[in-house]
């Protein structure tokens, strides 16, 4: 008897149950972004000129004819991001921007839409120190979309520049193919650059550590008899050396070096900052076009570089000092560059071969180095 009083109560709840199913049916359809809640960020790395960006919307429920979603750009909305986010950004400059597909379709039946497509080009022309925004929102839908998720916006900002670097302590690296090399022949006026982080100097036969050359001809290293151990020494046919040029350990310095052919002045830069100046025998020239070239190696495998390397670049003119100063520059450069004959980034984080940007003069390493993160500048 007891169980006849509940079944007013469980009627009661099917019937409940039948409402909510028929107003669930009944509820307007509806395309949601909940993903607009999280801006994308495309970062200028100094590396990537352009970045695609794709995304998708969907809808409540199933149509049975084709749903259309168009977005457009609104500059306008640029205040409300900074708002929101409690930033300072500024609008995307259109010269940087293709919207390739501005349309989201939905087929019939379907209920997530086709991409949106968004390119973001030429970032290298764009200022790493400011924030850009690209607002896109929706303006038109042949369904309702819902209010707080019609705009997407794209974040377009700096990042570090180099983010790995090789230790190449007991290591050293060549030209995979030295007899296609021969844009490394036949320097008269010659600029090197790298980025340059020793762990600790000396430690080898007479504190050598290689950065870059050949043995006994034209070679850039670290120390030699009678030397302080962070002084950097060219060693060519009459070795030249000054007493500024020298370096911290256990810090990223950028090093450039000049030869000037017709006078035999070698300059040394250090962060972009005139050191001094050495004399050399005149009029030599570099050919490093051969087998005989290393990086992190000379002579014998006793007088590596123990420490980190990045950007190494090879040029066969003199880099004014305005060009050696600008503050990104030894971080990274654009390609094609006037003279540059080659352009080792030491950034693929994995495996031992070292791509070449400029000429495709590659490098490969002895063995696997060990690959550190970081995160320049600092």
């Amino acid at each position: 008897m007891k169980l006849s009083s509940y079944i007013p109560v469980a009627l009661l709840a099917v019937s409940a149950l039948a409402a909510c199913s028929d107003d669930l049916e009944n509820v307007e359809n509806r395309v949601y972004d909940t993903s607009s809640h999280y801006p994308a960020t495309v970062l200028i790395d100094g590396m990537a000129n352009e970045s695609t960006q794709t995304f998708t919307v969907n809808m409540a429920n199933k149509m049975t004819e084709d749903v259309s979603v168009t977005y457009q750009v609104d500059n306008s909305l640029v205040e409300a991001y900074n708002l929101i986010y409690g930033a300072n950004a500024v609008a995307l400059p259109a010269e940087n921007y293709e919207l390739v597909q501005p349309t989201a379709t939905f087929l019939a039946g379907a209920v997530t839409s086709s991409n949106v497509e968004v390119k973001i080009t030429d970032l290298l022309s764009l200022d790493r120190n400011l924030v850009y925004v690209l607002p896109l929102t929706v303006v038109n839908s042949t369904v309702p979309v819902i209010e707080s998720q019609k705009t997407r916006y794209i974040v377009v900002r700096g990042a570090a520049l180099i983010n790995v670097a090789p230790n190449i302590a007991n290591n050293y690296a060549s030209l995979v193919s030295p007899d296609n090399a021969s844009g490394l022949n036949g320097i008269k006026d010659l600029t090197i650059q790298c980025l340059l982080y020793v762990e600790e100097f000396g430690g080898s036969d007479s504190n050598i550590q290689s950065i870059m050359g050949i043995e006994g001809t034209f070679l850039f290293r670290i120390s030699d008899s009678g030397l302080p151990a962070d002084q950097i020494q060219l060693a060519c046919s009459s070795n030249a050396t000054d007493a500024s040029w020298t370096f911290p350990a256990k810090k990223w310095s950028a090093i450039t070096f000049t030869y000037e052919g017709a006078t035999g002045n070698v300059t040394m830069y250090l962060n972009g900052v005139k050191k001094g100046t050495a004399k050399a025998p005149s009029n030599l020239t570099v050919n490093w076009g051969n087998d005989s070239f290393y990086v992190g190696k000379s002579w014998n495998d006793n007088r590596w570089l123990n420490g980190m390397i990045s950007e190494a670049r090879v040029w066969n003119r003199i880099l004014s000092d305005a060009e050696i100063a600008n503050a990104d520059q030894p971080y990274f450069i654009k390609v094609p560059a006037d003279g540059l004959v080659a352009y080792w980034k030491f950034n693929e984080g994995a495996g031992t071969l070292i791509k070449d940007y400029a000429n495709g003069y590659d490098l490969n390493l002895a063995s696997d180095p060990k690959w550190t993160e970081v995160s320049l500048p600092e």
